[in-house]
C-alpha cells in the first residue's frame, strides 16, 4: 500500500568514487571494502544521528532522521571518518564518497522511498566533490547557523531530469564560508560504475519530531589506541572514561542537565570497587571537542570509553550510549533508550549495570552497599536544581556560588532527605569562609550541620564523611576528625574529589604518609587534576621529608597556575628545607605578589594542623623565605 507523507525529507545521496583506482580489485573486493566502510563507518553514524535504516541495498541505505540537522551532522561526521581511515591508504586504493543533501517531499510505498527529494539529492551528490557534501539552499537554510562548518554558494544548477534549477552549497568542512557562487556546471552522467555504487541515506523530518544525535567522537577508528603510548600505565582493574554526553534537545540551556547525567554515571561507576573511573574533571576537558577514541584512551590511560546523548523534551527522555573497547577499536554494546522523565534514576541505574555487566565485573557485598543504599530523590524538580548548582559550583566564583546555595536550599526545601543536597550545600559554607572571606565560625557550624545530615542519610557514602572531617579539622576537633576520616577509609573511596579531599585533611592531621598516598590516586583519576590537588601533594611530601618530591609537585602546579597563592606558600617552605635561599625568596615574593597583606601571623591561626611542631616548622621556613610577620 502507497503511503505519501507530506512532510519534508532530508535526504543523503552518495556514491564511491574513483572505483577504476582501487589498483586491480574487482568488483567483488571492492563490496569487500565498501562493506566494511558501511558497517563501521556509515550505519553507526546513522544510528548516532538517530537514524531508522529502510532499505539496505547492498551497494547502498536508504535511512530516515528526525531532522536537517541531524542529516548533515551525520554526513559531515561520515567524510570526517572516511578521512581518517584513508590518511594511511594509498591514494590509488581510498574509498571516497561525494554526499548530496536534500529536502523535499518523500513518498513511502513497501518500506521503499522516493520522490523528487530524492532525485534532486542524487544530483546534488553528481555535484559534490570527492569526500565532499553539496546541499540545496532549503537544508542550507536550516543548519547554516547550527553546524561549525562553513558554505561554499554554488549558485543554481541545472541537473539532469529536474526541471527548475537548483540553487546548491557546498559543505566546507574546515574552511570558512562564503557567498561567492561558481558558475554553473553542466549536468553531469553517471557512469554504469556510481550507479552501481550509489548510496542513498534518507532522513525524514518529522513534523512534530525535533532532533537527536550523540557525541562526535571519531567512532570506532581504524587505528586502535596503544598500550605502549598511553600517558599512564593501565590499571590493574578494568579502565574506563565516561565522556560528556551530547546535549540533543531543542534547547541548549539543558546543557547542565546532559552534564548531570554524565557526571552521575561517573558517581555511580565510581561506587564499583572493581572498576577503575576516570573523574569528572578530565572527561569535561573533552566536551564540545571531536577526538579520536585512540587519542582520549591514550591521553587518559584508561581501555574503555562509554559515550552518548540526551535529548530531554517536556516529560520523555531518551539516551544514546555505546562502550567501546579502545585498545581493539570495537564497539562492545550499543543502546538506546525512551523514558518518562520520572523514570531517569532507573534509566541510569541500567546504563550503569550494563557497563558492569559487558566488563564482566563482579559486585562485592560493600558495592552492593554503596550503590543501594543511598537513592536518589523522588523529586524531579530537586533534581533539577541540584544539577543547575553543581553546574554553577563548578565556576568558582563567588556570585555563582551564592546563586547555587539557593538552588540547593530550594532542593531540600522540596525534598528533606536528599543527600548530595545537604552535601553540596555543606561544601557551599565551608567554603564560603575558606575561599570568600566570610564569617569563620557561622559558615563552619552551617557545614557541621549538613554534613552530619548527609553522614545520617547516607552512612556508607564516603564524601559526606570526609566532608565532615575537613569541618571538625578546621574547628580544631581533632579527635572528631579522625575518627570522621578513618570512617571514610573504611568506605573505600574510588572517586578523585573525595580522595583528594580526604588527603587535603589528613596532611593537617600529622598523617602525612596516608595523604600523599590518597591524592597520588586522587591524580591518577583526574590526570587533567585542577592545581590544588599539587598544593596538598606537595605539603603531604614537605611534612614527610621528601623536599624534592615536594618541589616537583609545587612547580607542575605553579605550571597550571601560576596565581594560586597557595603553591608559592608550599613552595616557600620546600625551597627554604633545602637550602635554597633564591627559589625561597621568589616564593616569597609571589606569596605577597598574589596577596599584599599575608602575614606568618594570619596563616598560623588558619593552619588546622593537629601537631604544634609542624606548625613550628613551616612558619620557621616560611619566615627564612622571607614572609612577612
Amino acid at each position: 500500500m502507497t503511503e505519501i507523507h507530506r512532510r519534508l525529507a532530508a535526504i543523503l545521496a552518495a556514491d564511491v568514487v574513483g572505483y577504476s583506482r582501487l589498483m586491480g580489485q574487482d568488483e567483488a573486493g571492492t563490496l569487500v571494502a565498501f562493506k566494511s566502510h558501511l558497517e563501521e563507518v556509515i550505519e553507526p553514524r546513522i544510528a548516532e544521528h538517530e537514524g531508522r535504516v529502510v532499505k539496505l541495498m547492498g551497494d547502498g541505505v536508504l535511512a530516515e532522521f528526525p531532522s536537517a540537522v541531524e542529516a548533515v551532522h551525520c554526513a559531515v561526521e561520515i567524510q570526517r571518518a572516511m578521512a581518517d581511515r584513508a590518511a594511511d591508504v594509498p591514494e590509488g586504493r581510498r574509498i571516497q564518497l561525494r554526499i548530496g543533501i536534500n529536502l523535499g517531499d518523500i513518498i513511502f510505498q513497501d518500506d521503499d522511498i522516493f520522490g523528487d527529494g530524492v532525485n534532486v539529492a542524487a544530483r546534488l551528490e553528481g555535484l559534490a566533490e570527492p569526500g565532499g557534501i553539496c546541499i540545496s539552499s532549503t537544508v542550507h537554510l536550516q543548519v547554516k547557523n547550527k553546524i561549525d562548518v562553513g558554505f561554499q554558494d554554488l549558485g543554481d544548477q541545472e541537473v539532469k531530469n529536474i526541471e527548475s534549477p537548483v540553487h546548491a552549497f557546498n559543505v566546507l568542512l574546515d574552511g570558512e564560508p562564503t557567498a561567492a557562487p561558481k558558475a554553473k556546471k553542466k549536468p553531469g552522467k553517471w557512469t554504469p560504475m556510481a550507479q552501481f555504487f550509489g548510496l542513498v541515506v534518507a532522513a525524514l523530518i518529522l513534523v512534530a519530531g525535533g532532533y537527536l544525535g550523540w557525541l562526535k567522537l571519531q567512532g570506532t577508528d581504524v587505528e586502535p589506541a596503544s598500550v605502549a603510548r598511553m600517558a599512564f600505565p593501565l590499571p590493574d582493574k578494568p579502565s574506563i572514561a565516561v565522556l560528556p554526553f551530547t546535549n540533543r534537545s531543542d534547547d541548549p540551556n539543558q546543557e547542565y542537565f546532559v552534564d548531570g547525567m554524565t557526571e552521575d554515571l561517573i558517581t555511580d561507576l565510581s561506587k564499583v570497587s572493581g572498576l577503575f573511573v576516570i573523574a569528572r574533571n578530565s572527561v569535561f576537558a573533552y566536551k564540545g571537542k571531536t577526538v579520536p577514541v585512540r587519542q582520549v584512551a591514550e591521553e587518559l590511560g584508561v581501555r574503555y570509553l562509554l559515550e552518548g546523548s540526551v535529548r530531554r523534551v517536556g516529560d520523555q527522555v531518551r539516551i544514546n550510549t555505546r562502550l567501546v573497547d579502545a585498545t581493539t577499536g570495537g564497539q562492545l554494546w550499543a543502546e538506546r533508550y525512551d523514558e518518562k522523565l520520572d523514570d531517569i534514576f532507573k534509566l541510569q541505574d541500567t546504563i550503569a549495570e550494563k557497563v558492569v555487566q559487558e566488563l564482566k565485573l563482579r559486585l562485592t557485598e560493600s558495592d552492593k552497599d554503596r550503590r543501594g543504599e543511598a537513592p536518589q530523590t523522588d523529586s524531579l524538580e530537586a533534581y533539577d536544581l541540584v544539577l543547575q548548582a553543581r553546574k554553577l559550583l563548578t565556576r568558582f566564583d563567588r556570585k555563582a556560588a551564592d546563586e547555587a546555595r539557593d538552588l540547593l536550599a530550594r532542593a531540600i526545601e522540596l525534598d528533606p532527605n536528599y543527600v548530595e543536597a545537604h552535601s553540596l550545600l555543606g561544601l557551599y559554607y565551608f567554603d564560603a569562609w575558606r575561599l570568600w572571606g566570610q564569617s569563620r565560625d557561622d559558615n563552619l557550624a552551617h557545614a557541621l550541620e549538613l554534613a552530619k545530615t548527609a553522614v545520617a542519610l547516607s552512612p556508607k557514602d564516603p564524601a559526606p564523611h570526609v566532608l565532615l572531617a575537613q569541618v571538625h579539622q578546621f574547628r580544631r576537633e581533632f579527635d572528631a576528625a579522625n575518627a570522621e576520616a578513618d570512617a571514610a577509609f573504611a568506605l573505600e573511596p574510588n572517586d578523585a574529589i573525595t580522595l583528594a579531599n580526604l588527603g587535603s585533611m589528613l596532611r593537617h592531621a600529622h598523617r602525612a604518609e596516608e595523604a600523599a598516598e590518597v591524592v597520588e590516586r586522587a591524580i591518577r583519576l583526574d590526570p587533567f587534576h585542577p592545581p590544588n590537588y599539587m598544593e596538598w601533594l606537595g605539603d603531604a611530601y614537605f611534612l614527610l621529608g621528601r623536599y624534592d618530591d615536594c618541589v616537583d609537585a609545587i612547580e607542575r602546579g605553579v605550571a597550571l597556575d601560576p596565581g594560586f597563592v597557595a603553591l608559592h606558600v608550599v613552595g616557600a617552605q620546600c625551597y627554604a628545607a633545602r637550602g635554597d635561599e633564591a627559589k625561597a625568596r621568589d616564593a616569597a615574593a609571589n606569596i605577597l605578589r598574589a596577596n599584599p597583606r599575608f602575614t606568618l601571623e594570619g596563616y598560623a591561626s588558619y593552619l588546622p594542623l593537629t601537631e604544634e611542631g609542624d606548625l613550628q616548622l613551616s612558619i620557621e621556613l616560611l619566615r627564612k623565605a622571607g614572609v612577612p610577620e
